[in-house]
């Protein structure tokens, strides 16, 4: 069966998921959360591509993404998957893969899907009971959002984060039913979107 295609155009934001293989983890020690931040950082911003916020858990990822050219998403999608597998098979002593097929993405249609997107996204370590505070949670753009509670490390690892403007809604549609995020129980203001193009990234050695 020929692959579905995706709507990859300029300057309509996208929610992207990729999810472990056979929902395992495909995030295993600190480290690991970082390596995958900083080459989201350094992927996306050759590629021209707005990271406005994002979840690492630890078997999944949420992403919500602006493109600045077309076909921009799948190019960093790829290079970012088999990079953060090349490291991880090596660092962990694995072999094979890590990811459950192809990422999952769908255009982000209007103002207020937009918002409850964003919000989605950075209420998942609440909605899964994993912390009982958003802010606590180390791995989502919550962390570094104004209205945010500041946590001890997220300058370390998130200060490279800059405001830009808020992305294009992309005309109404709402894409693939499996990226359409519920209505948070607890939702939480937005005041801007991160652009991950921006200053200087933190270093974090393999070892």
């Amino acid at each position: 069966m020929p692959r579905s295609l995706r709507v990859d155009l300029p300057g309509i934001a996208q929610h992207v998921i990729q999810r472990g293989n056979d929902r395992r983890p495909c995030f295993f020690v600190e480290i690991d959360y970082i390596r995958y931040l900083q080459d989201l950082r350094e992927i996306a911003r050759r590629e021209s591509c707005a990271v406005h916020a994002y979840v690492l858990m630890t078997n999944h990822v949420h992403l919500l993404m602006t493109p600045g050219a077309a076909g921009r998403i799948g190019r960093t999608m790829q290079a970012l998957g088999r990079r953060y597998v090349r490291y991880v098979n090596d660092r962990h002593g694995r072999t094979g893969t890590l990811w459950e097929g192809r990422y999952k993405a769908c255009p982000v249609g209007d103002g207020r899907y937009l918002l409850q997107c964003h919000r989605y996204i950075e209420l998942n370590p609440l909605r899964a009971k994993m912390v009982a505070d958003p802010a606590d949670y180390a791995w989502s753009s919550f962390a570094v959002t104004p209205s945010a509670r500041p946590i001890p490390w997220s300058p370390r690892i998130l200060h490279w984060h800059a405001w830009a403007a808020p992305p294009k809604s992309g005309g109404g549609t709402t894409g693939n039913s499996s990226c359409k995020p519920s209505t948070p129980k607890k939702p939480t203001a937005s005041a801007g979107t991160f652009n991950i193009n921006a200053s200087t990234a933190p270093t974090a050695s393999a070892s």
